[in-house]
């Protein structure tokens, strides 16, 4: 007859939750795997699906009990750790989209806007298309399948155990945030340069003939020229994603380096 102990079933439960709880962590903050219109269950098994790959290559656990206080903790550890890489990735398609933002303003398409489930609020056109263009870019270079494979190598870069994370992982996650503002105005400076000179020159001419009604003129123009500067520079904005794409799954596996304890303590096998 074959029996078990509350050890060994306690090792199999840490062995499998653990682990589902980074993976679930990241799948609900990543992009496009964590869409909100995807549903829940589809999300649960593939979060389920993917931990049973990845569990029997996890390593050493630490040999606590998953509902004391320290297997509280370090169940808290995995699902900070997730949601920090997934919302590493998540910067990226944020700064394509300020870039249809500042690009909308400045066309004049203030008033266009959309409602997008993922912010739950208003997004403007333009800055929906281009977070379409990046996402379509994501899915063209594998990152879905590059990302859970950024995430099976963070159990290695990042163990499981039950010392506590280090606060330069933090530092390195605010640091990219800035990439936000950054790339979002490299982005979408060609649209706001050829709309900053068609401005100068509608002042120039408002001055020169003021009878000329210049917002019924203007609007027109600023509209045209920004649709064909952002039409010319689109084949010049998918090297630009590509290039944040892969430094999002970098910087993913960075922030898993700089959290893991400088000096890790004993991690017994379960």
């Amino acid at each position: 007859m074959i029996t078990f102990s509350s050890a060994d079933l306690n090792a199999w439960l840490i062995a499998f939750l653990w682990p589902l709880a980074r993976v679930l962590a990241l799948l609900a903050a990543t992009p496009v795997l964590g869409n909100m219109a995807t549903p829940t269950r589809v999300k649960i098994g593939l979060g389920v699906l993917i931990t049973l790959v990845i569990a029997p290559a996890v390593g050493p656990l630490p040999n606590v009990e998953p509902a004391s206080p320290e297997g509280l903790l370090v169940l808290s550890q995995q699902i900070v750790i997730g949601l920090a890489m997934g919302f590493a990735m998540r910067i990226v398609f944020s700064a394509v989209e300020l870039a249809g933002e500042i690009a909308g303003l400045q066309m004049g398409l203030g008033f266009a806007t959309l409602f997008t489930p993922q912010s739950d609020g208003s997004t403007l056109v333009v800055g929906k298309f281009l977070g379409l263009l990046a996402t379509l870019t994501f899915l063209s270079l594998n990152g879905h399948l590059l990302m859970l494979s950024v995430l099976a190598e963070s159990f290695t870069a990042f163990p499981i155990s039950i010392e506590p994370f280090s606060a330069v992982g933090w530092k390195k996650l605010a640091d990219w945030g800035g990439t936000i503002f950054l790339a979002g105005l490299k982005l979408a400076l060609p649209v706001v340069a050829a709309l900053l000179i068609v401005n100068l020159a509608l002042g120039i001419l408002t001055r020169a003939s003021p009878q000329l009604n210049i917002f019924a003129v203007g609007f027109p123009i600023t509209l045209m020229v920004g649709m064909v500067v952002l039409m010319l520079s689109l084949p010049y904005f998918t090297p630009v994603i590509e290039q944040l794409i892969t430094e999002g799954l970098e910087t993913m596996l960075e922030i898993a380096r700089a959290a893991r304890p400088s000096s890790p303590g004993p991690m017994p096998p379960s």
